[in-house]
């Protein structure tokens, strides 16, 4: 019986320790599920469907709380060959909105299940000014640790009621069999937990489960450090990209007239405000001059009522920098925009109406005020360029330029790296 409350004792400890690396491999996945979850619907979802209001598309907390992954898989890779199937339950959904929905062939279950999962967690709430959010959290959701933690909790309370049990079946045999039974001495709560501690294997278990706690919340802070999703700094000035790219329809690229033509997708001189702004004015009921629009006036010396300028009482505006990549990485806009439009269109399923922006950017016509869309990590960079289709550049001179090269290889003539695009300045000089 002595051997039976030995092994006991070490199905006990290989049970807690199970269930502490469960409780951490468990939330590490989770947290990622949902990082990866959030991505998708952002560059995939978010240009039709909010979580909590209808847009082009109904909300979508609601109805995936609702309605069973066996049927959201199949409808959100291709919703119309489900309708075009039969399905009562797809053809029902169709009725929801007019407008046809995009079809994502492309996506795995798992990228499916964790849109899915995001959406019904909902957006993180984040903590400190409303107008200044900082990084937004994108950790597990509470229900699935506190679930976790419930079941580690009950799994102890069962180990401890059957430990019990154990020792009061060894008691009774014991009993029966004559054998006198020592009773153990009730020690305080404090002198017990200083005897565990002097126990060198509770010990050396107490520091091994510290250190792997510390070190997973270390690896998670480590991850997430320069992701800053959700990042919306106060500017000095209150543009609505909502009033103007959204309302007023103002094409992106009307201000950031770098996007198309080079590396920075520049931000606009007010001197490009002023084209509409030295006649639209918003003033208010007392007929004083929108406090922003003042803002403008102000950093150009402008005089509105004597519609002069004073060069003396310029001043420069110091904007607060939004999307922020590290000096060793190199982006172009004009390679995006202009060269990779077509491919990136179709791998973010834009609307024809949309700007090719929205993609990286996000819907910008829908922002009061202008926040970082997508993560701009390398690993999100990397995945749009594994999955981007540019077969419909075949026709494109650079790449025909290419296969030129290739056929001259195969024939065993000279081509050099100058052939192939190597005397761009880009290539060396960032």
């Amino acid at each position: 019986m002595r051997n039976i409350s030995l092994i006991f004792k070490r199905a006990w400890k290989s049970a807690f320790v199970f269930a502490a690396f469960s409780f951490l491999i468990v939330t590490g996945a989770q947290a990622q599920d949902l990082v990866e979850g959030k991505t998708l619907f952002k560059s995939k979802c978010a240009s039709c469907h909010a979580l909590d209001h209808d847009g082009t598309g109904p909300a979508l907390t609601p109805l995936m709380t609702t309605l069973e992954e066996s049927f959201l898989i199949p409808w959100i890779r291709n919703n119309q060959a489900l309708i075009a199937s039969g399905n009562a339950q797809a053809i029902e959904a169709s009725k929801l909105k007019a407008s046809e929905m995009t079809a994502f062939p492309n996506l795995t279950d798992d990228q499916i299940k964790n849109i899915i999962a995001y959406t019904k967690v909902g957006e993180p709430k984040v903590a400190g000014d409303p107008k200044n959010p900082g990084t937004v959290d994108e950790g597990a959701s509470g229900l699935s640790i506190a679930g976790v933690i419930a079941i580690i909790i009950l799994s102890i309370i069962v180990l401890v009621v059957l430990g019990r049990a154990v020792k009061m079946l060894e008691r009774l045999i014991l009993e029966k069999q004559g054998i006198e039974v020592v009773e153990e001495e009730n020690v305080s709560l404090v002198a017990g937990v200083r005897g565990m501690f002097k126990n060198k294997k509770f010990v050396f278990f107490f520091v091994l489960c510290l250190v792997m706690v510390l070190g997973s919340f270390g690896w998670m802070g480590m991850w997430e450090t320069g992701v800053h999703t959700g990042y919306q700094p106060v500017q000095p000035i209150k543009f609505s990209h909502e009033l103007h790219a959204g309302i007023n329809q103002i094409e992106c690229q009307y201000c950031h007239t770098g996007a198309f033509k080079s590396k920075n997708s520049t931000i606009p001189s007010l001197n490009v405000c002023m084209n509409c702004h030295k006649n639209v004015q918003a003033r208010t009921e007392d007929g004083l001059i929108s406090p922003e629009i003042q803002k403008i006036y102000n950093a150009l010396g402008y005089d509105a009522d004597k519609q002069t300028y004073d060069k003396t009482k310029e001043k420069p505006v110091e904007w607060v920098r939004v999307h922020n990549l590290p000096d060793f990485a190199y982006f172009n806009h004009s390679q995006h925009v202009v060269v990779g439009e077509e491919a990136i269109r179709k791998e973010k399923g834009l609307k024809p109406t949309d700007p090719v922006c929205f993609a990286c950017h996000g819907p910008v016509d829908t922002m009061e005020e202008i926040y970082q869309y997508s993560p701009l990590t390398m690993k999100w960079c990397i995945n749009c360029h594994k999955d981007a289709d540019i077969s419909g550049k075949k026709n494109d001179a650079f790449y025909a330029n290419i296969i030129k090269a290739h056929e001259k290889i195969k024939k065993g003539e000279k081509i050099t790296p100058a052939m192939l695009g190597g005397l761009e300045c880009g290539k060396c000089h960032y």
